[in-house]
């Protein structure tokens, strides 16, 4: 009640110098949420396709905006080098998840669905690159997470039995799925989480150590380059959405759950071979985005006492005339 008192009389008296303190009072407030805003982290890229996203590619026949479906289309064969790609991506390093929506209407034998986070090159072979495949070939339809790192080491592991020694998994297509990708830099973990899109049900997550930091991919793309393994009227066709890619420089914020049994060998040494581990697999939880925090409340009590300061020596040199 009182500074209520000392606000009333400072408006009567001193209209002027009252209207300047609670300018400066309410751009104190203002500029509290907007530092707390910035910094890095949060939403690098995100595209739900409801207009077309402009995505640069060589071969508009097959890679384009579908404006019916609100979708993005690819159609991908080997030995072809087609691709098509976001802008480019201010990443840099760190933690990340990036995720997005496939329905996958006609894989050949020997055709690879392909949509990664690389360097410039965008090239399955040279890294930087964190690759996830939905291929057709020896083991039937299955899931790979493939990764080259920025010094050319390759790491990967795919859903057969044979590659990571849990039970085989497929996929179907004309099936939406969800697919996420978490690389935590901490740990330097990367986890593949692919999940039902309709019915919430996860259908295969695993992960893979990398060994060394992940940086310098710069924008997300589909595309065969790099893929010499099937001839070229061998297809991967279908439908991507809702691509989302966050980042959150403060990678203890992304928690690595335990797996529920315990790795029985370490991780193996860089290979050519797909990484195997006999444990169950694990997620990671996802990377929160940056939110508006509210204003500090340290600011807030400064500009407080600013302004009952103000208010009291006014009213003391009153008292002294």
């Amino acid at each position: 009640m009182t500074v209520v008192w000392y606000l009333g009389v400072l408006s009567m008296q001193h209209p002027r110098i009252f209207l300047i303190l609670t300018l400066a009072a309410m751009l104190a407030l203002l500029t509290c949420p907007i530092q707390a805003d910035t910094g890095t982290g949060g939403v690098l890229y995100q595209n739900t396709f409801a207009t077309d996203p402009h995505w640069t590619t060589n071969n508009p026949s097959s890679d384009y905006w579908d404006q019916a479906k609100e979708m993005y289309h690819f159609g991908i064969a080997p030995n072809t080098g087609n691709y098509a790609n976001t802008p480019a991506i201010e990443y840099g390093e760190g933690s990340f998840t990036l995720e997005y929506d496939v329905t996958l209407e006609r894989v050949d034998e020997d055709a690879t669905f392909r949509l990664g986070f690389s360097g410039t090159n965008m090239d399955r072979n040279k890294g930087p690159n964190v690759i996830t495949e939905f291929t057709n070939a020896k083991y039937g339809q299955i899931m790979w997470i493939h990764i080259i790192t920025p010094s050319a080491k390759l790491e990967e592991v795919n859903s057969d039995t044979s590659s990571y020694k849990g039970p085989s998994v497929t996929y179907a297509l004309n099936t939406p799925y969800h697919v996420t990708v978490d690389y935590n830099a901490d740990t330097d973990v990367v986890t593949e989480t692919v999940t039902n899109k309709a019915t919430g049900e996860q259908v295969w997550s695993y992960y893979v150590g990398t060994r060394e930091p992940l940086k310098g991919m710069n924008r997300i793309y589909v595309g065969a380059v790099g893929d010499y393994s099937g001839t070229i009227n061998q297809y991967a066709t279908g439908w991507i959405d809702n691509v989302r890619l966050t980042s959150n420089a403060d990678a203890s914020t992304t928690a690595l759950t335990t797996p529920t049994t315990q790795p029985t060998t370490p991780l193996p040494t860089y290979s050519k071979r797909p990484t195997t581990k006999a444990t169950t697999s694990i997620t990671l939880t996802p990377i929160p985005t940056t939110t508006k925090k509210s204003p500090s409340s340290g600011m807030v009590a400064i500009a407080a006492l600013g302004i009952i300061g103000t208010c009291v020596f006014v009213r003391t040199m009153n008292k002294k005339r």
